[in-house]
């Protein structure tokens, strides 16, 4: 295995823009640093537990992966319809409502982020399994990818964070722009594009 290659892999498909990303970029510019903190500590334990969980099970799943496809499909689709509902509608009133973006919400975020169950799902088979099966071995890439995980969610709140200025200055503007990445985000979870 080329561990460069699959360290930069792992890095590119963690840190670019996804559901959790962008709420945390939303998180950042509507509720501030701490509440994004938050978050992300919500997303990194539920992306550990994926990657654990596809660890241990992978070939289970793979049986019944086209059932549990359809089901997040659907659920994800509606949550981010929501998620973009919500963005969309931020204002000066909703802004001091806390329980957005809370831990609670980031851990719940990754078990129907197509993206993130889709990576824990493929990134074991795909690039570990083939050289390395003991379980300690692969629980051990489950912990530098959960870390590299985490790394990419912070730089997104950095990123925020130091972008704030003009994120406020355009507040309106960006959560449009958010809430339109989170409905396209929709319309790739949904797979309607599979049918046309």
């Amino acid at each position: 295995m080329n561990l460069s290659f699959f360290l930069v892999y792992c890095l590119v498909a963690t840190i670019t823009p996804g559901p959790t990303n962008i709420l945390i970029l939303s998180t950042v510019n509507n509720y501030g640093v701490q509440q994004a903190i938050q978050f992300c500590y919500g997303s990194i334990l539920a992306f550990g537990i994926l990657l654990v969980l596809s660890v241990v099970l992978n070939v289970f799943l793979v049986n019944i992966l086209p059932n549990i496809l359809l089901i997040m499909q659907i659920v994800g689709t509606i949550y981010m319809l929501y998620l973009a509902y919500i963005i969309f509608n931020i204002n000066g009133e909703i802004k001091d409502k806390k329980n957005f973006a809370t831990f609670k919400v980031g851990f719940f975020m990754q078990f129907i982020n197509p993206k993130g169950i889709v990576f824990s799902l493929t990134i074991f088979p795909s690039f570990v399994m083939p050289y390395y099966n003991a379980i300690h071995e692969l629980l051990g890439f489950a912990l530098i990818v959960t870390i590299i995980g985490g790394i990419s969610f912070f730089s997104w709140v950095i990123a925020g964070s130091l972008l704030k200025t003009f994120l406020e200055k355009y507040q309106r503007l960006v959560n449009i722009i958010m809430s339109l990445f989170l409905v396209y985000c929709a319309y790739i979870i949904s797979g309607i594009e599979n049918y046309f």
